[in-house]
Formats: structure tokens, sequence, C-alpha cells
């Protein structure tokens, strides 16, 4: 997931330059404000300076189960990150954090002055607290978060404690970037509720205890609530509202003794009117009522399901299963039904300019994600989403001529224009694993089988959206998409089309090996797979140049483990020749043993992460393991007769504290600010690997890899 971003065309319109990072700075106390009487009403210095996202490293997330509360929330950072409003491609928050002062010493961020903690107060809930201390000893802040399942809120259940000295002052720093971008918002006090707007989406801050000091203001200029904070440790300028769109920045003081507690409502709307109802309500309600309301709609969720898998439960992995399924339903829009997300999170989104909108990151639909999130939603008896998933696949992103985008926003919009011939493939795959072969499907499936036959096996881009050629991976998929619609075509009575499905499997089955498979390679005996050829001769050592920074190569010498998709998908047996062959090469080049157990690297100079010194990626870097191939080793692993055992306790401990699974974790010893086999800024979590742990469990209880189509094996490996 590397490809260059693309603009969105729902959301035209420049936005002029926005704020970095959203801070909710809470300030405790009872020291006296300058009075704001003399203070003009309309805040000065639009639009402010620049703005970006966040970091993709999200220790939590969370949603209601309900249809009715369109809100997703991430936390990273001991603070809250993006929120997602009125669906999951729309972020409306940089960031959202407590700031704390004395007025008259210090004033420091929640997030740069306190040591970080993320708990999850109830395993079978996808419900996170954070507790925040301040390295000086001086106070504690404690927040849960839930959002209300009967409305578009989010709740901020907050304790504030001071542990030395005092008093303190505690204040909300709010930074909407609102409808997908950071530089657009206006915003006003209204009530005694801070409410800002951009186009279709509003929000409105409002607080259980009220506020006794507010102020809106632009970013980085002298109406920052938090710069005039830092000047003096008070706020000395007040300002009605921000008329001008620019990056909004709103400041409310909490009034708070040595130990409060008290509720924020962040609610959503279509407009402030509306967003302020919202809030009011939900505060209304109370925090408790949200939070059971929440806790049971999760609950239930789990409930529904298949029992935990022994080969969880044996080895203490419950919540981390738990949390897998939790996460894999969060990541489903709520308009769009079946629309399962990447990840609700952008890559390095603290390197990522917001000014404008929209920003892709993960939060997108990938055919091949999408698969995967449904396997693993069938391994886990959720069949009801996996055919949300189907459905969304057939009737938002196929397209007329059978193929699929590579990406697209929730309503199918494309977003980066490439295609990749698995994301065709995988969509018959998954219907016919769910036994959806009805005419209805099937003259959508005719169609892209035949987009196989007719643009295969060499593919635009292969499954690391990079190189285009001959991919084993991708041409595992063709054949298997290929086998599986063969067999639809037979129910259907089209004995032709299952013929010329079959006789083209048959013969790229065959040929694979020629067209990938290299004899006189420059690694160990020189035979193996390649990660992708250009013409079809893999012996020939054209040169490859890959993305991302990562320099050009003989092709020869570049190989991933790809070609394991050929055991998955049950075109080639687990001790093939072939594939024997290829696993001392590409563990010599790939795997790094971390002190969580082994991991692999997508290809060797990989440059899609981040660069040497830790900096985040901005378009070069060094690739980090992807513990979703940790998984996908251990499903070769059971394919030859062996144990995952290994490989899934390697996953979960993978995971960072609130048990996500990220997309990469860091490689070596030398931290750079990471920890050795520990999420890097990437995506975290990562739908795919959350669905790759899921999966491998429950195939580790089978004995056998369950997302094989067995129609496939049966063909090609007996």
């Amino acid at each position: 997931m590397a490809s260059p971003p693309k603009r969105r065309r729902w959301r035209e319109g420049g936005r002029a330059t926005v704020l970095p990072a959203a801070v909710f700075a809470l300030v405790a106390g009872l020291v006296v404000e300058a009075p704001a009487g003399a203070a003009p009403t309309s805040a000065p210095g639009a639009p402010g300076i620049s703005s970006a996202w966040t970091t993709g490293a999200k220790r939590g997330v969370g949603t209601s189960t309900t249809l009715e509360s369109k809100v997703w929330h991430t936390l990273g950072q001991g603070i809250l990150n993006e929120v997602y409003y009125p669906r999951l491609d729309v972020p409306n928050v940089q960031d959202m954090q407590y700031v704390v002062s004395d007025g008259r010493s210090f004033t420091e961020l929640e997030r740069d002055a306190t040591t970080r903690e993320i708990r999850l107060p109830d395993s079978r809930s996808l419900r996170y607290r954070q507790v925040n201390t301040d390295r000086d000893g001086r106070y504690r802040i404690t927040k849960t978060y839930v959002t209300d399942p009967r409305r578009s809120a989010l709740l901020v259940r907050t304790r504030f404690e001071v542990l030395e000295g005092g008093p303190l002052r505690l204040y909300a720093l709010y930074n909407p970037s609102l409808n997908g971008s950071g530089m657009g918002d206006s915003g006003a006090t209204s009530e005694g509720t801070l409410v800002a707007s951009d186009g279709e989406v509003a929000s409105a801050l409002a607080s259980s205890n009220g506020f006794d000091a507010v102020t809106s203001g632009y970013s980085g200029t002298a109406s920052d609530g938090y710069r005039d904070l830092g000047a003096d440790h008070r706020l000395d300028n007040r300002y009605d509202r921000a008329a001008d769109p620019g990056n909004l920045v709103q400041t409310a003081r909490i009034p708070v003794g040595t130990d409060s507690t008290f509720t924020l409502a962040l609610g959503f709307g279509a407009d402030r009117a509306a967003a302020k109802s919202t809030a009011r309500a939900a505060l209304a309600d109370g925090y408790n009522a949200a939070r059971r309301g929440y806790d049971v709609g999760w609950h239930r969720y789990l409930a529904s399901i298949d029992h935990v898998p022994r080969s969880v439960a044996s080895r203490g992995l419950i919540t981390q299963y738990n949390v897998a399924a939790m996460t894999l339903k969060s990541q489903e829009d709520k308009t769009y039904r079946g629309a399962f997300v990447a990840s609700t999170s952008i890559p390095w989104g603290g390197a990522k300019n917001a000014d404008s909108c929209c920003t892709g990151g993960y939060h997108l639909v990938w055919a091949r994600d999408l698969y995967h999130t449904a396997t693993a939603a069938m391994a886990m008896g959720d069949r009801a989403a996996a055919n949300r998933a189907l459905d969304y696949l057939l009737d938002v992103q196929w397209r007329q001529d059978g193929s699929f985008p590579q990406n697209t926003w929730l309503d199918g919009e494309p977003h980066w224009p490439s295609l990749q011939l698995d994301e065709v493939a995988y969509p018959i795959v998954l219907a016919h694993q769910l036994g959806r072969t009805g005419d209805e499907e099937w003259a959508k499936l005719r169609e892209s089988a035949d987009f196989i036959v007719e643009n295969g096996p060499a593919t635009p881009q292969e499954r690391w959206e990079e190189e285009s050629g001959y991919s084993p991976s991708t041409i595992a998929a063709e054949i298997a998409g290929l086998v599986t619609a063969a067999d639809i075509a037979r129910q259907h009575g089209d004995h032709r089309a299952a013929r010329r499905y079959l006789t083209t499997a048959d013969e790229w089955q065959r040929e694979v090996e020629d067209w990938t498979f290299t004899t006189n390679g420059p690694h160990g005996d020189g035979e193996y797979y390649q990660r992708v050829d250009d013409d079809g001769d893999p012996n020939n050592g054209h040169r490859l140049c890959l993305n991302n920074g990562g320099g050009c190569h003989d092709e020869r010498a570049v190989v991933d483990a790809g070609f394991l998709e050929l055991v998955r998908l049950g075109v080639k047996p687990a001790d093939d020749p072939a594939v024997l062959d290829s696993l001392p090469e590409t563990d010599e080049r790939l795997r790094v043993m971390t002190p969580n157990g082994p991991g692999w690297y997508r290809y060797n100079h990989d440059g899609y992460g981040e660069a040497t010194g830790g900096e985040p990626y901005t378009g070069e870097g060094i690739g980090r393991l992807w513990p979703l191939l940790t998984g996908e080793r251990g499903e070769y692993e059971i394919a030859s007769g062996g144990s995952a055992g290994t490989h899934l306790e390697t996953m979960a401990g993978m995971a960072n504290e609130g048990y996500l699974i990220p997309e990469q974790v860091w490689d070596r010893e030398s931290g750079d600010g990471f920890v050795f086999g520990e999420g890097t800024g990437a995506a975290t979590p990562l739908a795919w690997s959350m669905s790759q742990f899921v999966q491998l469990a429950h195939n580790m209880d089978a004995g056998r890899n369950l997302d094989t189509p067995e129609v496939v094996a049966r063909r090609y490996t007996g």
C-alpha cells in the first residue's frame, strides 16, 4: 500500500494551511484567570499554520455496534486521534488532549509530559482506558472512551487527580479537522458549547461540568488558546468565534478540584445545531448509560460468533482473539454495509499534510483486504459479515468489464488508479466459498472470470501494489478464481465457459514456474521463485526498478514469499519441489528473528517504511517486518503437516498493549524510537493482520487451511 495519493472528487475546494496536531488540553485550577471582557469577539490570525494528521500507530480503536452511532474513534500517544463521521472514510479530528497548568510556572501537554498506559477494562468490549501520569508526579489523568450507541457522539469519561502540590488548571484543547481536512473549519461558542463546522460536517464539544472559560482561534497564531497559555500560563484572550475558514483550535477550561470526575461529549451532525443537540443529549443520558449499552453490544457480538479456538485458549490468547474479532467488526462502515476498510489510520500521518481534502490513508476499501476480512469472518462464524462484504464487492466496487479498482472510497469511487488481477479473482473465490452462486452473482462473476482470461496472467500490479509482470501470488489467485468460476459455470450449465476457465487455469498452473522460477539466480543454489518477472523469462536478468527508493536490481535478486499463495490457494502442494527449493533463499533474505519470534520482510530492498533513523516515511525508506507474513508462513506450516503455534504466538507478541496487530514492526535492536519486534508508525491496526491472526487460529484447530478452496485443491494437489 504505497502508491501515490490522489485527490478525491467529492470534497472539492481548497484549504489554506492548518495546525499540526490537535491537543485536548485540560488544565485544572483555582488560580484566577485574566478577565476576558476586553478581548475582541472575533479571532484574528486566519487561516493559521499548516495542519497534519496523527501517527498511524493507534493503540486503540472503538465504535458502538449499533448502526445509529456513526462515529469511530482512534487513540494514540495517550490522546484522542482521528474521529470518523459519518462514514469511515471521513476523518474529522486531528487530535484532542489535556493540558495541565498551575497558572504561574508551567503549562504542558498531556501527550508530551506524561507516562502513558492503555488498558482494556472489559476484555469483551472494545472500550479503552488511557491512564497518563505526570513524569514529575504532580497529577494523573484517566480517560475512558465510548461512542454513544444511540447517537453520533463520543463520550470521554475523565478523572483528574492532583497527586502533589496544586492547585492546577485543566483545559480541553480540541483541534477539529472536519470533513477530511484541517484547513477549512470555522467555530464559535454557542450557549457554553464549542461548535465547529466545515461543509456538511459539524462538531460540538460540551462538558458535564460545564466550561468556565472558552475560546476559538487559529492554530499557531496569537488566537491559539494553547499558545496563549504557554506565554504566561493563563488564558488571556477569549474569542467568541473564529469566523474565517482555517486551522481551527478550540480551548475550554473545565472546573476541577484535587480529584474530579466529569464527561466530555463530542457530538457530530450535519450542522452546528444538530451537533450541539447530539452532544447535549448524550450528556443528558449520561456516560454510565452509554457505557452499559456500548459494552452490551460488544458482549452480544462475541456471544453470536463461534467459541474461541482451542489454539488460542490453550496459549492464553483469548483477549487477543476477542480484540481481533471486535476490531475487524469495527472496521465496517455503517452506511455502506460490507465496506470494511483496511485500517482506521493514516500511515505516518504526522508527516502527512492535512490542509487539503482528501488524504486516503488506509480508510479505503481494497478488494484483497476485504476478501481476507471476509474469510476471517467466515472462520469465526460471522457469515453475515462475509456476505455483506461480497454484496459490497459486487454491488459497489464491481465494474461493467468485470474488473475491480485498486481501491475505492466507500461510495465506490476509485482512489488509486491501477489494476491488480488478484483483486479481480478474490471476489470469485469468496462467492464460491460462501455458496453465493445464483443467477445474479453469476452474471457479474462470469464477467470477472472472462476479464482474468483476457488480461492475465501478467498483472499491472501485484499484491504489494508496485510492480507489473508475472507474479506467483497474483497467478495463484487468478488460477483459484478461474477454477472456482468454472465450478459455478457448471452449476449454471455453462459448460463452454467452464472448459475455457479450466483450460486457462491448467495452462497457467503448469507454466507458473517457467514464468517466475529462476534457475540461475544470485542467491543460494540459484533456484527459487522471484517476486515478479517482467516478461515471463525468469533467467534473463532484466532490471527491476523498485518503488519507494528501493533502487534498481537484477529481477532474479528480488524475492518475496508470495509463492506460498500457490500452496494456500490449492494450486501447488506444500511439498512441491519449486516451493521447497525457494524457502531457503526466501528465509535467508527476508526472515528476522525478533524478541517476539520470526518476522519477514515483504521483499528485499523494500523502501516502504521509516527512514534509517526512524523518521516517518515520506516517499523513501526501509520496509520493515510484516506480522501478516508470519501468519502466512504459519498457514504453510499447517499445509506441510507442521505446527503453526510459534507463528500464532509471534503475531500476538507483535500486537501492542491495546492488542492491535500492526502492518509493520521494527526490524532491529537499534530502536531509533521503536522497539525491536513491535509496531512502527505505519498502520495499526491493519485489518489484514488481524484477519490473518483469526484465520491462523481456526486453521490450527481444523488441522488444515480453511481458506484453501477445496475445488482448487482437489484439481491440483489431490
